[in-house]
């Protein structure tokens, strides 16, 4: 099978990153009978992973040994078929940099992180194409993968379901082929903006979710926060260009639910423990991995400000976690807000 001139089966894939998730994509791919190289630059990392080949964070899953693994980023990059970068998302930047060279333009790359850059408001797929276009001129073919999915479960062949989301629907179908098994379903979707909007914004509703159930508030609650997060979302989102439809699908509400629900999210874990009484700092320390949302949440809130799009879930855990504010005076804030309709615009008989 061959799209844009790529073969599918077997290709030669580097997969960046050899954290959780890119670990458990590295295992999927490999058992849809790729090639694979996995990338990282942590030299213990390197060393551990070379040796032991079990990976941190994925209870009883070990690399197969057919899986190459390397930290020398040209080795890991060049004549490949497929990039993933699957770093965390304050690691994206600094990582295009390191493997633009060597990235063959005309081959597609996939970000499966998710996050927006706080300093710049990009998304991680134009942090990409910023870092491959300054090194020579050439943005290349940057597309994004996303849903409700998590490491542990996608490592150990549970159903999953993700979209990818690309320019041109011969390179989407092409990625989709490429990650699609009996155990992971892939959908396809012209809208990059929406799909990275929704995977980075639902971790700051996590956060708070993780809250809600750390002050144990109840069910309740926590479905009101989801519901009323997914709207935030789709306003944000569809004011830069994302579709309603997209925040309504995996990458939105799919991939909102699981983080907030679920004992594998480090944004809900993260968030529970400062419901706890923990602070931002010793919930972070504690769930011992990069928590997304914290980096997204300043990025949302100006994002919101920007374009006039009122978001107080986002704004009051921006005060939770950079200014001291207690969780429980944020909710409190967040309940005894003025009176409004669910929806503007719907029209009364009378």
């Amino acid at each position: 099978v061959r799209k844009n001139n790529v073969e599918v089966i077997g290709m030669k894939i580097a997969v960046l990153g050899a954290g959780t998730w890119g670990s458990a994509l590295t295992i999927l791919l490999n058992n849809n009978g790729h090639e694979l190289t996995l990338w990282t630059a942590v030299e213990k990392e390197y060393k551990e992973l070379s040796v032991t080949r079990i990976v941190k964070n994925l209870k009883g899953i070990k690399l197969a040994d057919n899986i190459k693994i390397t930290n020398d980023i040209k080795e890991a990059c060049k004549d490949k078929d497929l990039i993933v970068f699957a770093v965390a998302s304050p690691y994206v930047r600094m990582t295009a940099r390191k493997a633009a060279p060597y990235i063959d333009r005309k081959i597609p790359v996939v970000n499966v992180a998710k996050g927006i850059e706080e300093d710049t408001l990009m998304t991680l797929t134009e942090v990409i194409e910023s870092e491959f276009e300054a090194e020579n001129g050439d943005k290349g073919i940057v597309t994004v993968l996303s849903g409700p999915s998590h490491a542990e479960e996608v490592s150990v062949g549970m159903p999953t379901t993700a979209v990818v989301g690309a320019k041109s629907r011969e390179i989407a179908c092409m990625i989709q082929d490429a990650f699609m098994s009996d155990r992971f379903r892939v959908y396809t979707s012209p809208d990059i903006i929406g799909i990275e909007l929704g995977g980075s914004l639902k971790n700051v509703i996590a956060l708070a979710a993780g809250v809600i159930d750390g002050l144990g508030l109840g069910d309740n609650a926590k479905a009101a926060l989801i519901t009323r997060g997914i709207s935030e979302i789709g306003r944000l989102g569809m004011k830069l260009g994302g579709r309603l439809e997209t925040f309504a699908g995996l990458s939105g509400i799919g991939d909102l639910i699981v983080t907030c629900c679920s004992s594998h999210s480090r944004n809900h874990n993260a968030g529970y423990l400062m419901g706890k009484g923990k602070t931002m700092d010793e919930a972070m320390a504690e769930v011992g991995q990069v928590v997304e949302g914290v980096y997204s949440a300043k990025a949302a809130s100006k994002l919101a400000k920007a374009n006039n799009i009122d978001m107080p879930i986002v704004e009051q855990m921006n005060k939770v976690l950079f200014e001291n504010k207690k969780a429980e005076d944020a909710l409190n804030e967040l309940l005894l807000r003025d009176k409004k309709d669910e929806h503007s615009g719907f029209d009364w008989d009378e």
